[in-house]
């Protein structure tokens, strides 16, 4: 936990989850460059305030007066949100805790805003789709003001504003940071949101049905099958040990939905920590077993599921959060999986052949075989024992 000191306070900050020896902060400079900027211009606040995408929970904690709504995609942001307010006694404070609202990136405002801060997202695609969402709530009054740092503002981003607010003009960088002014042109004549996206899945190799796919904006692949899960779906378990399966890190549901295919009778849960990719497998499973049950779950990974509840887990981890990149999410993913499987329960895993996850599996499992591998991708499977 490290202080975050600008003018509208000093607060105790850290990112979420919460690790041991964690070395990097739970806000850039991007977020300081907003907070000072907002202070030295006398940016009115008391009125109706958004903040988008926040990944930890700092504007939203250093604005706390001002009861913001905060909208992402994230579970974990949102739960690093509520969690910093609460170590910094802000959620306790009657005057707060009912105003300041979490939302997620499937909802919007109710209301028309006075100040929108958003901080711009690495998806363009979900960059686009939050503009949409939140156009209608803007008026000419309205203070919009995009953060990021430089690396992650381009011509395409400036454009996207452009083409769906208006008028659009950004700073001088500051600590390789920069902001985003924009203001509502009323006549423009703003394109259609054109998400969520369809794609068809079809003489694929795998599946015995045509499946009909729609993936929100922040869906990985949301345009074409990548080739990981492409080759996972190809090696598939042609048997499993009960009839409970969780796909893991879900995306659009695809995984899920082949193994529903192949196993009629199972129970399948869709677990992801993005709300517009448990919404996605949810709209997509439904559309494929119309008849079925299944659970869909937004989550730090396994959180929530009960311990030795399941047969089969099937995951594609990702390797970063937000900008940073690293196997600390997939080590997590495989240490809750062997809780929550049963003996005898077992864990598929796909992932990049350099990542050495057989390593840690052996570690946590006491086992681990290849199913398959070609140049690129390996798929591992381990046993609890």
């Amino acid at each position: 936990m490290e202080q975050l000191n600008v003018p509208q306070g000093q607060f105790f900050l850290s990112r979420y989850p919460v690790r041991k020896k964690e070395n990097l902060r739970a806000w850039d400079a991007a977020d300081e460059y907003i907070l000072n900027y907002l202070a030295e211009n006398d940016v009115d606040l008391s009125g109706n305030l958004l903040i988008i995408n926040d990944s930890f929970g700092a504007l939203t904690t250093a604005l706390s007066e001002y009861q913001p709504t905060l909208i992402t995609d994230s579970y974990l942001a949102q739960q690093g949100a509520d969690y910093n307010l609460k170590h910094n006694n802000l959620k306790q404070n009657e005057r707060f805790s009912d105003e300041i609202q979490l939302l997620d990136s499937l909802q919007q405002p109710t209301e028309p805003l006075d100040v929108a801060l958003i901080k711009v997202p690495k998806s363009l695609s979900m960059l686009e789709e939050q503009l949409h969402r939140i156009r209608p709530f803007i008026t000419e009054n309205t203070v919009i003001i995009g953060a990021a740092m430089a690396k992650g503002i381009h011509n395409s981003t400036l454009k996207l504003f452009e083409q769906l607010i208006g008028p659009t003009t950004t700073s001088l960088a500051v600590k390789k940071a920069r902001l985003i002014f924009s203001r509502l042109d009323a006549d423009l004549s703003a394109p259609k949101n054109p998400y969520p996206l369809t794609m068809t899945l079809e003489n694929c190799g795998f599946a015995h049905t045509q499946f009909e796919l729609s993936n929100h904006a922040n869906v990985f692949s949301r345009e074409k099958l990548d080739i990981g899960t492409r080759f996972f779906l190809q090696n598939l378990p042609k048997e499993i040990p009960g009839n409970r399966i969780i796909d893991l890190g879900c995306g659009n549901g695809v995984v899920g939905l082949m193994a529903a295919e192949r196993f009629p009778e199972a129970e399948l849960t869709f677990v992801d920590e993005s709300f517009m990719a448990v919404d996605s497998a949810r709209i997509n499973f439904q559309r494929a077993f119309p008849e079925r049950e299944a659970h869909f779950k937004a989550t730090d990974c396994l959180h929530g599921i009960p311990k030795s509840s399941t047969d089969l887990i099937l995951n594609n981890p990702p390797f970063h959060q937000n900008n940073v990149v690293g196997d600390f999410i997939a080590q997590q993913m495989f240490r809750e999986s062997r809780q929550v499987l049963k003996q005898g329960g077992e864990l598929w895993v796909i992932g990049n052949r350099h990542l050495g996850y057989h390593v840690a599996l052996k570690r946590l499992f006491g086992n681990c075989t290849t199913v398959a591998s070609n140049k690129k991708f390996v798929i591992l499977k381990a046993v609890k024992r």
